[in-house]
């Protein structure tokens, strides 16, 4: 395979518009740079549609073209450059249980990603974005994430019914602590904005109101959804179905 040596080679500016939202919609496609999320990508059987790698880089997929790493470096969307970069076929589907994280309004894909590695880390089946939240494939969601877009469901959701099981809404400072809630069999749990929150016809759609009991205002999404992740999957909210 003929290595690539200008930015200007027509596979790159390719590659350089999936950096923009638009692009990623139209093509249904996003990259991932770093040999690590390469390898995530293939542990989880997601194969390459094509992808780049540095001059002596062995990265095991065949799809990779060579690039010299100078111009790698200018294509990168790291500061500080990156040895790979995959291209991938994006994948939405139903939102599923037993433990699904719905996100609504959560535009930061910083947070975006980092809720998507808690999801996977504490054994959720699913991700579902509600209106105005960032993109996980956008380029900053994909690395907080850490891989974890290969290995998790993820779903598009408008209304509260469309999310399995009982629907616990996650609202600073009200109903009950969070530790104390019991669930019975699958659910859904429901993540605002830190601002805004869940709107209040969407909490009132919900079987549960729960909040997690903290010293100062509020914490972000990313965090919150971390900590009742956390307290959802330790046993003491959950109790056995009948």
């Amino acid at each position: 395979m003929t290595q690539i040596t200008s930015p200007n080679n027509p596979r790159l500016k390719e590659l350089r518009k999936l950096s923009r939202s638009r692009e990623r919609s139209r093509t249904g496609l996003f990259a991932a740079e770093g040999e690590d999320l390469v390898h995530a990508a293939q542990l989880a059987g997601r194969p390459a549609v094509e992808g780049f790698r540095a001059c002596g880089v062995d990265v095991g997929e065949p799809a990779f073209h060579e690039v010299d790493p100078n111009t790698l470096a200018i294509v990168s969307t790291i500061g500080s450059g990156t040895r790979a970069i995959g291209v991938y076929r994006q994948r939405w589907g139903a939102p599923q249980g037993p433990l699904c994280v719905y996100l609504h309004g959560v535009g930061d894909p910083g947070n975006v990603g980092t809720i998507l590695r808690g999801a996977l880390a504490f054994g959720a089946s699913c991700v579902a974005f509600g209106p105005d939240c960032a993109d996980p494939h956008s380029p900053k969601a994909v690395r907080a994430g850490m891989g974890a877009i290969f290995a998790i469901a993820i779903a598009h959701v408008s209304e509260v019914s469309e999310l399995p099981g009982e629907h616990v809404a996650l609202v600073a400072h009200a109903g009950e602590p969070l530790e104390r809630l019991a669930i019975r069999g699958p659910f859904s749990l429901l993540v605002g904005a830190e601002r805004d929150g869940l709107p209040d016809e969407m909490v009132a759609a919900c079987e549960h109101i729960a909040h997690i009991p903290i010293a100062s205002e509020s914490l972000n999404a990313a965090m919150a959804a971390t900590v009742a992740l956390y307290e959802t999957t330790r046993g003491s909210t959950r109790v056995p179905a009948s």
